[in-house]
């Protein structure tokens, strides 16, 4: 079984790793996939000559974007296996359940923080589909256009895993920043 193979066989199990932010990160780099495979069979025709260094520069930026979203592929999952950890400490006694709503608290935080910079990963991705666009090989469009249906579905994946994260966290002013980060992300990726 392959390594996406393998992935799936995971994410379809009962484990509570990798979850839907996992999942998010996946789709992201596929999108970046996209952009760099585009990128270079636009780079490599020698009808596309005079777009060759910006095709080359978007294979750069789309490669280095994907190692971006399989590193936080790993942040996601050891941020929310944290959250699985602190759920099962004991709480028998009240200093037992103090600090277990401390770690709680402290992982999910983590768990907020891992799909948001994922996120902010996606909106990226959004702009560099409106470059390899820009390319304009015709004959790659629906290539682009799938990269940019991945990078907006990540973005919503991980903002939603941002939110649910924040329902359970009690301090109120991290929740803000992140919050305000949030939507700065989401601002740029619509207006990308």
């Amino acid at each position: 079984m392959d390594g996406i193979d393998a992935y799936l066989e995971r994410l379809a199990s009962s484990d509570p790793t990798p979850g839907g932010g996992s999942a998010a990160t996946l789709v992201g780099a596929f999108g970046a996939a996209l952009c760099a495979m585009v990128a270079r069979i636009t780079g490599a025709a020698p009808r596309f000559a005079p777009v060759r260094s910006e095709a080359d520069a978007v294979v750069a930026v789309a490669d280095a974007l994907r190692a971006r979203f399989v590193a936080a592929r790993t942040r996601d999952e050891e941020a929310y296996a944290r959250v699985v950890t602190a759920s099962a400490l004991p709480k028998s006694t009240d200093d037992e359940k103090a600090a277990r709503t401390a770690s709680l608290q402290e992982a999910l935080a983590g768990a907020a923080e891992a799909p948001l910079a994922a996120a902010a990963l996606a909106a990226e991705g959004v702009a560099l589909a409106r470059r390899t666009e820009a390319l304009g090989n015709a004959h790659l469009v629906s290539d682009v256009e799938c990269a940019l249906a991945f990078f907006r579905a990540a973005l919503e994946a991980c903002a939603a895993n941002v939110r649910i994260n924040h329902r359970f966290m009690r301090d109120a002013e991290r929740v803000r920043a992140q919050d305000e980060r949030l939507a700065a992300i989401l601002i740029a990726a619509r207006s990308a």
